[in-house]
């Protein structure tokens, strides 16, 4: 290998490793990546400025902006509470999660439905974990039917047209990708429903419960619990919440010691008591006399007229991962007041201002009712959802959101206009129409999207231009020494592609493996778009982690899932996917 070559191979490594261990965020790991190749001039200044000037992005940006007009109108929320109360629900929710997310980015759609979802099981009895799970399957599913269905699309299409090849028509995938949306929709509710353990809803007996918030709240000095035992004090009694455990002492400097709940333990002044219990009922604990939250600076600046509690689940990038409550002073920077902490298959202990964040916990939010505004789609939060969402307030405008979108995808498939051109006359229909404001519309961009978007581009841009691409080619080609032609490529990129998902983002394996498949193709005389539809597939079909599919970890700690599900129901999932790609991406593209 050249040098070129090597010092792209040890960049990547490198890049790979540390996305793995989830420390920084994937677009600064991605920049720095690239800024490496060009500081050791590997790469040029404008392949390593390709993402910025690249269409993709800004066409991702505007699709952002329509998905918020949507979510402001209630467009297609009615749709999610129609399809849950008819009978075979589940395959119906999949099916129309599915169909929606061709046309509009999956992370959006997921950020609108599972919050309703978890709200009709409470109304309901369901349990929401039979749900939320296969939301997200079928919205990735969807995501791969039209050119417009993922960001990973536009990525594969934008780097297959800097290959010099033509770039990807809005149902060019169709072929593939309708296939594979309904083999995967089938699978999750047939195999995929059987093979996903109960996991028990919110709104379901306590005791049977996998979803649990935790509150501390201290026994205040003169109230009317100091003295009584927790059984006199009607502690034991609560409708839905019990208490875990007492924490006495530490008020002087001294040691925090844990006190049995039992009922005949008489409760002091200064007793932390920690509970768990439904997200609904941990709120009714700040109207008990005698009990006041441990946060309680955090609380007084947020209660009163015009507050609402939400759920806000930390996401891979966010500042909070590794800190605590205390530390990154929550009250002060998000103007909100943390009540209560869940996480995914685990209990927590001690006082909620000490505990160390991860990405997928919930947090029970008590703030005013522009918090949802605020860090909707900001980085350090995969979902923010209000625990009782108002109805929209522009309902009247869902006509221009869905007249715009259809407009959007005829105009771009006719040819009339390009992708990117098509998508931002929609995105300025729905501003100028009154269906979102430009405000709402700039804060409905995830910019930290568009960003990645832009750096795995320039990545990928480099990984092909130093040579490496050619080098790993080489390898992987073999595959087809084994006498299965055009399958057996197919097969050997995807599954390298989905590896590579697992470890990076879904958005930089496409760059990263697209110019390894180009390479692949030229070497087995192979139709380049073949092996370009494979690594499309690939790497927008993440079924087996949790952290791999940014809608798999917004579902996590709201289903009460364990790692294993995901990856227990994905497993036969990416079989199915696998297998169906390789029978039609060699007839449809080879």
């Amino acid at each position: 290998m050249s040098a070129d070559s090597w010092i792209a191979l040890i960049v990547l490594i490198a890049t790979i490793a540390v996305l793995v261990t989830d420390r920084l965020p994937p677009v600064v790991v991605l920049g720095c990546a690239v800024g490496a190749l060009l500081f050791t001039d590997v790469i040029q200044p404008d392949v390593a400025l390709s993402g910025l000037s690249s269409p993709a992005p800004a066409t991702i940006a505007a699709l952002y902006v329509l998905a918020g007009a949507a979510t402001a109108t209630g467009t297609f929320a009615g749709l999610v509470d129609r399809t849950l109360n008819r009978r075979g629900a589940l395959p119906a929710l999949a099916g129309s999660t599915a169909a929606l997310s061709a046309v509009v980015p999956n992370t959006p759609l997921i950020a609108m439905f599972a919050p309703r979802v978890v709200r009709w099981s409470q109304r309901t009895g369901n349990d929401a974990s039979r749900y939320l799970l296969p939301l997200s399957f079928a919205s990735i599913l969807g995501g791969v039917v039209t050119l417009i269905g993922t960001s990973t699309n536009l990525v594969v299409s934008d780097l297959l047209e800097q290959s010099g090849d033509e770039p990807l028509g809005v149902f060019e995938i169709t072929v593939v990708g309708l296939p594979v949306a309904v083999v995967g929709v089938v699978v999750l509710s047939t195999i995929g429903v059987r093979l996903l353990p109960e996991r028990t809803g919110i709104a379901d007996d306590l005791g049977q419960r996998a979803r649990e918030f935790q509150m501390a709240a201290r026994v205040t000095t003169g109230g009317p619990l100091v003295g009584r035992t927790i059984g006199e004090s009607g502690l034991r009694n609560l409708d839905g919440i019990f208490l875990a455990m007492i924490e006495r002492g530490g008020s002087d400097g001294g040691e925090i010691a844990s006190v049995s709940a039992a009922p005949d333990t008489m409760l002091e002044a200064g007793d932390v008591c920690c509970f768990v219990g439904d997200a609904a009922r941990v709120i009714d604990l700040h109207e008990l006399a005698g009990l006041e939250a441990t946060e309680q600076s955090h609380v007084l600046g947020a209660e009163g007229a015009g507050t609402q509690v939400f759920e806000a689940v930390v996401s891979p990038t966010s500042r909070l991962v590794g800190q605590s409550l205390r530390s990154v002073d929550f009250r002060s920077r998000y103007r909100g007041a943390v009540m209560a902490i869940h996480r995914s298959d685990a209990t927590l202990g001690g006082q909620l201002g000490r505990i160390p964040l991860r990405a997928g916990d919930v947090l029970l939010v008590l703030a005013e009712e522009s918090f949802s505004k605020r860090w909707r789609g900001d980085a350090d939060f995969s979902l923010v959802a209000a625990i009782s969402e108002p109805p929209p307030a522009r309902r009247s405008r869902s006509w221009l959101v869905v007249t715009a979108t259809i407009a959007m995808v005829a105009i771009a498939a006719t040819g009339w206009l390009s992708l990117f051109e098509s998508a931002l006359i929609a995105a300025a229909a729905v501003i100028l129409g009154g269906a979102i404001t430009l405000r709402e519309g700039w804060r409905a961009v995830n910019l930290n999207v568009v960003l990645t978007m832009a750096a795995a581009i320039s990545l990928g841009a480099g990984v092909a231009q130093s040579g490496l691409a050619g080098e790993i080619a080489g390898l992987v080609e073999r595959s087809d020494d084994l006498g299965f032609g055009n399958v057996g490529l197919v097969v050997a990129v995807m599954l390298a592609t989905l590896v590579m998902t697992e470890l990076l983002t879904n958005t930089a394996a496409a760059a990263v493996m697209l110019p390894i498949a180009l390479s692949v193709a030229a070497d087995a005389e192979a139709e380049p778009r073949m092996l370009a539809i494979a690594v499309l597939i690939g790497a927008s079909c993440s079924f087996l982690s949790p952290v791999g599919y940014q809608t798999n970890l917004m579902v996590y700690g709201l289903g009460g899932y364990k790692f294993s599900d995901f990856t227990r129901v994905g497993a036969p999932l990416t079989v199915a996917t696998v297998i169906t790609s390789a029978i039609i991406i060699p007839v449809a593209f080879g």
